[in-house]
C-alpha cells in the first residue's frame, strides 16, 4: 500500500518521475517533461507508439491539489501492473502529475490564487458576467469567509443551522446549484473560477489541442476524490459526449456513471476538451471523464458535511483561528474528505481504479486481446 500512496507532493513527484523506466519497457522513446508553475512543476511522462497513432490514453491527476494523491496511486499502479496490457503499437500514453502542484503540496483543493482549476477553463471569458452565479451571490454570506473562527463548535453550528434551514425551505437544491456552477465574483469565496486563465489551465489546454491534433482518438481519465458512494468509483461524463447514462453503463460496465449538463458546470476541463474537439477537430473521437473516489457518501447528511468542510477550510485559510481545536478539527475533516488515512478506503481506490481502467480501455479497444 505504501508504495502507491505518498505523504507529500515532493515524494509523490519523485515516485512519478521514477516510473519513466517502467514506461520505457513498452515505449523505448518515452520521455519526461516538466512545466514550471510558480516554484513547483507539472510533470509529464509521454510515450509515443512505434506504429500508427490511432489512440492516446491521457491520465491527469491533481487538478484539485490534495486529490492528486489518490490519482497518483492509481496511475502508479496502472503503470506497474496494467500498462503491459495496452496496445502499445498503436496507442500512445500521456501521464500528467499534479495539474495543481501548489494545491497538492499544501494539501489544499485550490491553487495559490484560491482558484478551483476545474472552473477555470472558460471558453468565452469576455462575455462571462462576473455575477453569472446568481444563487451563489444570494448566499455569499455562507460561501465567503467572514472573520476569524473564534469557536469551532459555534462556527459549525452556525453553518449547520443555515444548511438545515435550506433543506426545510427547499433551498438545498439552490445551494448545490451554486456549488456546481462555480463563481467569478468573490476571490476569497469557495468554488472561485478566477478572473483569467491560470497557468495550469493554459498548459492543459495546450495538451488537449496537441493530442487531438496528432491522434485519431483520445481517451482521457481525470482522477478525483470525495464525490459519490463511499469506497466506490464514479465516472462523470459531460452531456457533450452525446451518450445517455444507460448507454455509457452498457458500454463500460461500471456501476456508478453519471452525466451532467455543461450549462450547469462552467469552466471545467473535460467540457473544454469536448469544445476543442467539436470546434477544431470534429473528425476526431474523444472520451473525457472524471473518475471520483467517494469518501463521505451521497446522503443529505454527507452533502451537508461536505459543504461544512469546504466552507470552514476556506475560512480557516483566509481568516485563521486562535482555537487549536478548530484548526485540528477542520484540517482533519478536510483530509477525511479528500485524502483519508483509512486503509479500507485506500484499498478500494486501488481496486476500483484498476477495474475502471480495465473496463474503459477494453471498451475503447486499447486493451490487447489475450
Amino acid at each position: 500500500m505504501s508504495t502507491y500512496f505518498s505523504s507529500s507532493y515532493d515524494e509523490s513527484r519523485e515516485r512519478f518521475l521514477d516510473l519513466l523506466d517502467t514506461v520505457k519497457q513498452y515505449y523505448p522513446s518515452a520521455r519526461t517533461m516538466s512545466h514550471s508553475i510558480g516554484e513547483d512543476t507539472i510533470d509529464v511522462i509521454i510515450g509515443e507508439p512505434a506504429g500508427s497513432r490511432e489512440a492516446m490514453l491521457l491520465m491527469t491527476i491533481g487538478e484539485h491539489g490534495i486529490e492528486g494523491y489518490a490519482g497518483a496511486a492509481v496511475t502508479t499502479q496502472f503503470i506497474e501492473t496494467q500498462l503491459g496490457n495496452v496496445r502499445h503499437d498503436v496507442t500512445g500514453v500521456c501521464f500528467i502529475h499534479a495539474v495543481n502542484p501548489w494545491g497538492m503540496k499544501h494539501f489544499r483543493r485550490v491553487n495559490e490564487h484560491n482558484v478551483d482549476l476545474n472552473r477555470n477553463y472558460v471558453v468565452d471569458r469576455e462575455s462571462l458576467p462576473r455575477n453569472v452565479n446568481k444563487e451563489y451571490e444570494v448566499m455569499r454570506h455562507l460561501f465567503v469567509p467572514d472573520g476569524v473562527i473564534d469557536d469551532y463548535h459555534e462556527a459549525r453550528e452556525h453553518i449547520y443551522s443555515f444548511l438545515g434551514s435550506g433543506i426545510k425551505l427547499d433551498g438545498f437544491d439552490a445551494m448545490t446549484e451554486a456549488k456546481g456552477m462555480g463563481q467569478y465574483q468573490f476571490p476569497k469565496g469557495v468554488y472561485y473560477g478566477g478572473d483569467a486563465d491560470e497557468p495550469s489551465a493554459v498548459f492543459l489546454k495546450e495538451i488537449q489541442h496537441d493530442l487531438l491534433d496528432r491522434y485519431d482518438r483520445v481517451v482521457h481519465m481525470d482522477w478525483h476524490t470525495a464525490l459519490g458512494p463511499t469506497n466506490e468509483v464514479t465516472m462523470l461524463v459531460s452531456e457533450r459526449d452525446g451518450r445517455s447514462t444507460e448507454q455509457l453503463k452498457q458500454t463500460y460496465g461500471l456501476k456508478n456513471i453519471k452525466t451532467y449538463n455543461p450549462d450547469d458546470v462552467l469552466g471545467d476541463s473535460t467540457n473544454h476538451f469536448y469544445y476543442v474537439r467539436d470546434t477544431q477537430h470534429p473528425d476526431k473521437q474523444l472520451v473525457s471523464a472524471l473518475f471520483e473516489f467517494g469518501t463521505f457518501g451521497t446522503s443529505t447528511k454527507a452533502l451537508i458535511r461536505e459543504f461544512l468542510t469546504i466552507i470552514l477550510e476556506n475560512r480557516l485559510y483566509f481568516e485563521g483561528t486562535k482555537d487549536p481545536e478548530a484548526r485540528n478539527g477542520i484540517k482533519k475533516e478536510f483530509m477525511a474528505m479528500f485524502y483519508p488515512e483509512d486503509e479500507t478506503w485506500k484499498t478500494s481506490v486501488l481496486r476500483e481504479g484498476a477495474q475502471a481502467v480495465e473496463h474503459i480501455l477494453k471498451a475503447e479497444s486499447l486493451w490487447r486481446d489475450g
